[in-house]
């Protein structure tokens, strides 16, 4: 809200507060409604979310602008045009009695058609017109419907059955529990449109079993005689008890009486365009994650500190750092639960839910000019991410120039760059400060993965969605199609995903029971997809698979796997048992073994089998390992600091020397382009 000033409460309603605020930005007044999300149910997120989405879905001058949301103190907040001339049912009542001339009718009325005619060419019904949500500008004179908050969204010809909406406009077909379609929200705004012409309500009384059976006869009192036979026709048609026998938006909107109101609109109040106007946003401090890895602690041995420490230290080694440097964390207490490494951006999550970067402009780039000399060891700035001090969040994924950070309640937000649409916002825009993924809103995504440019999301219903890039077949929907918002994935029956992690050019998914699924491009046989004996003898290479592909092949097939991490050119699985399989590239040695050329089978990292393996993270060409000791080994080339030594490349896993002054375990790693994130913690007693 550091954006925004509240002024004061306007209105309060089932699912929240409405606040009227001013935008700080050109000290513009806007509504915002705080809906609280923490406590809810799926089922009442996606109600909640419904009229953002719904909202965002519409564009017209007659109908309250949609300006974004965000999350704040646990709520979800819509921000919305705010209209300063109140509601049509204050301004009727306003009258004292005094009937309105025809001519004022038709043209709020006129306004009312267009903005339907957008709501119903989009396929949505409002489902609750009325008076009260027909709010008009600060001239009084322009109409602005609002309040879609129970709007539903249907199909090519098909109907609805919940019963919603104010009582006194509801429709007869609602009353009988009957299917529904548009003609009920012609119902309602015949409602509006008697009420417009006689200052009350068509139907009403004094308890809901009489008030339903008023709407069930259809009888109301006839409008004033000073009004035309035209205006009192159309009433009746608009009111008729038979849903098939009322005239459509379109229908209406060609009879004589309503198309010189019409006509009128834009001779009195001018054209107003319909086309929101987008402004472009500055883009996020560029980020890129080729992969990441979560799990458990690993120990180094048993002990007690014998002197105070720091609750965490974060190294950071590649990009030109030869040896690995602790970076700076923002306070004396701060405990990094999470660490996620971009091309030129760092990342990390606290254990209290906060998240920030480290920032060091011009370093961590792969590109020199020829001939430079090294500068000396950058220093790294911490910086919370702005605007989220009221969210905790629990886990953080960098993809290319865009960030991805998941709340404890399980709410996916993202921020940076919105090419290939890998923010899932349904557009290609930028966003500076972090924003809901709404589709994802109604869902308690538990983990998310970013590649250089699409996304993977799984539930805790072990449900997958993916969105982004979608060439070679990295999301796995059976296409080679890009989707900017996020697509489910049809997964084979008996196998729950639980884990995902994104690739370049291909995706991994782990299941319940430890089984590896894979999409994409399989090219050096990177994701284990070629079929193989036991012997090793390729049978049948695959050059890409287009949905997951689960992997059959020994050893991986045989295997139980824990974890993976994947780089451009090559993968890394470790085992439950903590064995540590590479496939794919080893121009470099990233594979940590000798291999014959022509075979491209995956195989262990013999070189490690005497460590049992617990974190892996791949880079573009090079390989990291932590085992249950909190040993860290890397192995691949060596160009930049890449292995965190002054050695040349190799295939030989070898130690990095993480210089730690006392015990400790590794609760984070993370690899992107050439650089790696570690992240640790002091040992803090005994194990019995």
């Amino acid at each position: 809200m550091e954006n925004y000033e509240k002024r004061r409460v306007v209105g309060r309603g089932a699912y929240g507060t409405v606040h009227l605020c001013l935008r700080l930005s050109d000290k513009k007044q806007v509504i915002i409604k705080q809906i609280p999300v923490e406590q809810m149910t799926k089922e009442e997120r996606q109600a909640a979310l419904n009229e953002v989405i719904v909202l965002s879905m519409l564009s017209h001058p007659n109908i309250i602008e949609y300006y974004e949301n965000f999350l704040e103190d646990k709520a979800l907040m819509i921000v919305m045009e705010y209209a300063h001339g109140g509601t049509l049912l204050d301004f009727l009542q306003s009258q004292n009695g005094r009937l309105l001339e025809e001519e004022e009718i038709l043209f709020f009325f006129a306004q009312m058609l267009l903005s339907i005619q957008h709501v119903h060419s989009k396929q949505i019904l409002h489902r609750d017109l009325k008076t009260q949500n027909i709010l008009l500008d600060k001239t009084k004179r322009v109409i602005k419907i609002g309040d879609f908050g129970i709007s539903k969204v249907l199909s090519s010809k098909s109907k609805a059955y919940t019963v919603v909406g104010t009582p006194c406009y509801i429709s007869p077909e609602l009353c009988e529990g009957k299917p529904y379609n548009q003609k009920s929200d012609i119902w309602a705004l015949g409602c509006v449109l008697y009420e417009l012409a006689s200052l009350k309500r068509a139907f009403e009384a004094a308890n809901l079993p009489a008030l339903i059976l008023k709407i069930m006869r259809g009888t109301f009192s006839p409008i004033s005689e000073h009004y035309s036979n035209e205006l009192r026709s159309l009433i009746l048609s608009m009111l008729h008890l038979d849903p098939s026998k009322r005239p459509d938006i379109n229908q209406i909107m060609a009879q004589p009486i309503i198309i010189n109101s019409i006509i009128n609109i834009h001779t009195d109040l001018g054209k107003v365009p319909c086309a929101r106007i987008h402004r472009p946003v500055t883009p996020a401090l560029p980020s890129t994650a080729r992969s990441r890895l979560r799990g458990s602690a690993v120990s180094v041995r048993e002990s007690i500190p014998a002197k105070p420490q720091a609750l965490s230290s974060v190294y950071c080694w590649g990009g030109g750092i030869n040896t690995p440097i602790k970076l700076t964390l923002p306070t004396n207490d701060t405990q990094v639960i999470e660490v996620s490494a971009g091309r030129a951006q760092k990342a990390a999550v606290t254990k209290n839910g906060r998240l920030f970067n480290w920032e060091s402009p011009g370093v961590g780039t792969e590109s020199m000019i020829p001939g430079a000399l090294e500068s000396a060891t950058p220093e790294y700035i911490p910086r919370f991410l702005e605007g989220q001090s009221a969210v905790a969040i629990q886990h953080v994924a960098c993809g290319d120039l865009f960030v991805a950070c998941l709340t404890d309640r399980g709410i996916l937000m993202t921020y940076g760059s919105g090419a290939h649409g890998c923010l899932g916002h349904g557009n290609l825009n930028d966003v500076t400060m972090a924003k809901i993924v709404e589709p994802l809103l109604g869902y308690e995504v538990v983990e998310v993965s970013c590649g250089a440019s699409h996304v993977l999301a799984v539930t805790n219903e072990n449900e997958v969605f993916v969105w982004g890039r979608g060439d070679n077949g990295r999301l796995g929907l059976g296409t080679q199609e890009s989707h900017t918002t996020p697509q489910p994935v049809s997964f084979p029956e008996g196998n729950s995903p639980c884990s995902v992690n994104c690739g370049v050019d291909c995706s991994m998914i782990i299941t319940l029971d430890n089984k590896l699924f894979c999409s994409g491009s399989n090219r050096y046989n990177k994701c284990c997809l070629d079929e193989n004996t036991k012997e090793g003898v390729t049978t049948r290479s695959v050059e890409e698979v287009r949905t997951f592909t689960k992997v059959s092949s020994p050893p991986i097939g045989n295997a139980l796997v824990k974890t993976v991490s994947m780089g451009t050119s090559h993968s890394a699985i470790v085992t439950v048992d903590g064995e540590l399989y590479t496939c794919g590239a080893n121009q470099f040695g990233q594979l940590g073994y000798q291999t014959d050329f022509n075979s491209k089978q995956a195989g262990q990292v013999v070189a490690l089998q005497e460590h049992k393996i617990n974190m892996v993270a791949c880079g573009d060409t090079f390989t990291v390992a932590v085992s249950q000791d909190a040993e860290v080994f890397s192995f691949g080339k060596n160009a930049r600091g890449r292995l965190g030594r002054s050695d040349p490349d190799t295939m030989t896993p070898k130690p990095v020397n993480m210089a730690h002054d006392d015990l400790f375990s590794v609760v984070s790693i993370s690899c992107s382009h050439g650089t790696t994130l570690l992240a640790t913690k002091p040992v803090q007693g005994v194990a019995d």
